[in-house]
């Protein structure tokens, strides 16, 4: 399933990466979890942006999957939120969508990585060592 020796070795050498995965579907969380706790990474679902911050208040994790489109409170929205309050962790957002003006929106915003669904394998593990290296 996983070929990237390289990814899998970064991953190894710096300890396991404490992962929030922030997605209204159920399938998808349980898909990113899967493939993350494959990998020897932690990871903890949530269902919505306000259950998130509900449970993390002042300790965040390693890295944050987040989608875009969500109800009432979307990936944007959480984005400009914890950049406001300062927290600088690693974000990589996550879309069905294709659109150049929201892409340029989040980056401007402070998402590290903004990816498109369906998501490659290999393309997501890149994106979380490089995210969390280049934040540690």
């Amino acid at each position: 399933m996983i070929s990237n020796i390289h990814v899998w070795y970064k991953i190894q050498m710096s300890g396991s990466f404490s992962i929030a995965i922030i997605d209204d579907e159920e399938h998808i969380r349980r898909a990113l979890s899967r493939l993350l706790n494959s990998v020897g990474m932690n990871t903890r679902s949530y269902a919505s942006a306000q259950e998130f911050l509900a449970f993390y208040k002042n300790r965040y994790p390693d890295c944050v999957i987040v989608d875009l489109q969500m109800r009432n409170f979307n990936g944007f929205e959480l984005v400009t939120c914890l950049r406001q309050l300062g927290v600088k962790l690693p974000i990589i957002m996550i879309t069905a969508y294709d659109d150049p003006s929201m892409r340029e929106k989040c980056i401007s915003a402070g998402v590290d990585a903004y990816l498109y669904k369906p998501l490659d394998d290999q393309v997501l593990l890149d994106a979380i060592s490089d995210v969390c290296e280049s934040h540690h």
